[in-house]
Order: C-alpha cells, then structure tokens, then sequence
C-alpha cells in the first residue's frame, strides 16, 4: 500500500440497508472499521439501487433505502466517484460473469459493483448478498485477471469483524 494511502472497503446496498435498519451487527462493523483508520466507499451501481429502492421499493425497504441515502454522509460512508469509461468497463466486467455463469441473470448488478469497486483500487466488498459470497473465488480471480482488473473478494460483515478482533 502507498504511503498516505487509507485503508478502504466498499459497502454493498444490504450493508447500507441494514444500517438504515439500526441492525447492530451493521453498526458495530462501521464504528470498528472506522476507528482502525478505515474510508468507507460506496460504487456508483450501490447508489443506483439505493435510489431505485428509495423510489420503487416496496416498504419498508424503499423507507430504509431512503435513511440510507440521507445518513451516507453522518455514517461517514463515501460515494466512489467513476468515469464514464470505468463505468462501461464495469457493465462487460458483468456481462463476463453472466456469461459464465458466476452471478445470475437477475443480479447483473453484482458485476458491476465488483468492477466498480476493483477500479476504485477497493480489495474487499462488504455484503450479506449470498450470491456474492457464494462465488468461486478462482473463477472470480480468473475474470478479474482477463479483464486486467484488481481482484475484489467479497466478505460479510460478521467475518470482517471477527478477523479484527
């Protein structure tokens, strides 16, 4: 790691959810994480569906998107800011793990996320999505090295917890 340069890791939506929901495991993780030294990020897709949620969603979801939305800042969680070219790299990043079968048709998001996150030079995802944690780690690695991306592995809260203590 480069001097001067903070420790990060990217949150997923569920992770924001269950903040906005006041779960304890969530909040516990933030105040840990952040008191090591850490810069919570937020990929641009995560804040898509946040605001999806907040319009769309069905309640209490679309209520808890919207609290997420409005305490990123207070939770001192991060908006990773991407080019139009970084977001279209992530769009075939997702297209590449569709394709082969690593995410499901109905989580393309998920792909994007991880690229996004991989060009934010962020190494860990914070999620509780199944999907996500489920992936094979060395066909996850294989895509990321093809796409010439940074390998991003996601991680629950819980476990990322546990391992600081």
């Amino acid at each position: 790691m480069a001097v001067g340069r903070k420790k990060r890791l990217a949150l997923d939506a569920n992770v924001l959810l269950d903040l906005a929901e006041g779960k304890d495991f969530a909040h516990e993780f933030r105040e840990e994480f952040l008191r090591h030294g850490y810069v919570l990020v937020v990929p641009p897709t995560v804040m898509a569906e946040l605001a999806f949620l907040a319009v769309n969603g069905a309640e209490p979801q679309c209520t808890f998107a919207g609290i997420a939305l409005q305490e990123l800042s207070s939770w001192d969680c991060q908006p990773l800011t991407l080019s139009s070219t970084e977001l279209a790299v992530a769009q075939q990043f997702s297209l590449r793990l569709l394709a082969r079968g690593l995410i499901p048709e109905d989580e393309r998001n998920d792909g994007k996320i991880l690229a996004q996150t991989s060009q934010g030079l962020v190494p860990l995802l914070v999620t509780s999505d199944k999907h996500l944690l489920d992936i094979d780690e060395d066909r996850l690695s294989l895509a990321f090295r093809e796409a010439d991306l940074q390998p991003v592995h996601p991680v629950h809260p819980r476990k990322l917890l546990r391992a600081l203590r």
